[in-house]
């Protein structure tokens, strides 16, 4: 036996093609090691960069005049100022039965070939509606062409106050995710809601804004909220049933979680890619575990991205408190919004938000919308991109321009105008 061991440890050692092999690889192993080092070296003593530190409300020639704010821009520690490419949306857009054409119509008012889109409507609807809203989609000449416009195939059962909202909105980012990477911001719609300004005002605004920056409406939850919805425990029958019904609530109630703090606010969000980015990655698991606590949560559509964030070191510090959304509540309050009419047209644009709803199919003041902030008298709000001609009422977008330019109009700083507000007090504002 030692005979033989020894014979055979003497082979290996008298072979010597594995010399070669093995100082290549340390040499490589050594080169990785020293290049992480230094790395890391060198970007901590480069300083911690804001979050803000891209932000830009001076003057200048290729800004028209619209951000003329030091002081914003001192309060948001703005040290580095830098140009960067015309950012681009990613807008889910979703509706249940008898929403296609509504769904169509907000579609083509915020439609930018820059942005990507996409449609679900949901399994309540018949599927020939379903399949004319897709053919509707196919069949438009500058959806084909450019390529940015997708209906879900896979209609999900929502239901508003459930957990299913929040499953579906998160596929629809995910699809986004895996289909673009050249996207910046992702905003939530349904077929009720309607822009109050051009994508030509709302990419050239946000052309000045920090790619980080996220707006949410947002406080910690208390008071009666915490009584009527971190108590409870319900059931949405959506998550197993293939017809709508009421959300189902059990007679246990919870205790209020230890690992985390509960937040709450409006459900229409302007969130950035690198936070729903982490929101469907959760490489610390704290947005797989937030999402499996709302999963018997009412309302969690209006908790689920408001606790995550809030809880996250790296994102809690870059919360703007504000949907971008006017909003009209019923009084007494029932937390339900009311339908806007022609009496809320001034309103809404005192508001300076970007967005409103709720509309009722077809009210007469979505004409207004259309005629007087939008200036839109053919399928899309027209912009630097549409380069066609527009006599004898031809559709000047039906040609196709350079999308990174813009045509800012009166929307651009009544929404300049609402930033400058919001980031006044921004950081008391902040997740708390």
């Amino acid at each position: 036996m030692r005979k033989n061991a020894s014979s055979h440890s003497g082979r290996i050692f008298s072979d010597r093609k594995w010399i070669i092999p093995f100082f290549a690889s340390l040499l490589v192993s050594v080169t990785l090691v020293l290049t992480a080092i230094f790395g890391t070296l060198s970007s901590s003593s480069g300083g911690e960069q804001s979050h803000f530190d891209i932000i830009s409300f001076s003057r200048s020639e290729d800004s028209n005049g619209y951000f003329v704010d030091s002081d914003l821009e001192r309060l948001l520690n703005a040290s580095v100022v830098r140009k960067m490419e015309a950012p681009r949306f990613a807008y889910l857009i979703s509706g249940t039965k008898g929403d296609s054409h509504r769904m169509m119509r907000t579609l083509e008012a915020v439609y930018h070939p820059r942005n990507q889109y996409i449609l679900h409507l949901d399994l309540e609807a018949p599927p020939r509606e379903r399949l004319e809203l897709a053919n509707a989609v196919k069949a438009d000449p500058i959806f084909s062409e450019v390529e940015n416009v997708r209906v879900m195939s896979q209609s999900n059962l929502v239901t508003y106050k459930g957990p299913t909202m929040i499953a579906c909105t998160l596929q629809a980012i995910a699809i986004l995710l895996k289909e673009s990477s050249e996207w910046d911001w992702f905003i939530n719609l349904s077929a009720s809601d309607y822009p109050l300004v051009t994508q030509d005002d709302l990419l050239h605004v946000f052309s000045n804004l920090s790619r980080d920056i996220n707006f949410m409406e947002h406080s910690h939850i208390a008071g009666w909220k915490l009584h009527h919805r971190a108590r409870p425990i319900i059931i949405d029958p959506a998550l197993y049933l293939s017809k709508k019904s009421n959300l189902a609530w059990t007679t246990q109630r919870r205790s209020l979680p230890t690992s985390f703090k509960l937040f709450t606010g409006s459900a229409w969000v302007v969130l950035t890619r690198q936070f729903v980015e982490y929101c469907i990655w959760g490489w610390d698991n704290l947005p797989r575990t937030i999402l499996m606590y709302y999963t018997n949560f009412l309302s969690s559509p209006e908790g689920y991205f408001h606790t995550v964030i809030c809880n996250n070191e790296e994102f809690k510090h870059t919360v703007v408190s504000h949907d971008l959304h006017y909003i009209a509540w019923d009084f007494p309050p029932k937390q339900h919004p009311i339908s806007l009419t022609m009496k809320d047209f001034d309103k809404m644009v005192k508001s300076k938000a970007p967005f409103a709803r709720k509309f009722a199919k077809d009210d007469p003041v979505l004409d207004k919308i259309d005629k007087e902030l939008l200036r839109r008298t053919h399928r899309f709000a027209p912009g630097a991109w549409c380069i066609g001609s527009s006599e004898g009422g031809a559709d000047p977008c039906s040609l196709r321009g350079n999308d990174t330019e813009f045509r800012p109009g009166p929307g651009a700083d009544r929404l300049h105008e609402l930033f400058q507000t919001l980031f006044e007090d921004f950081q008391s504002k902040q997740c708390l």
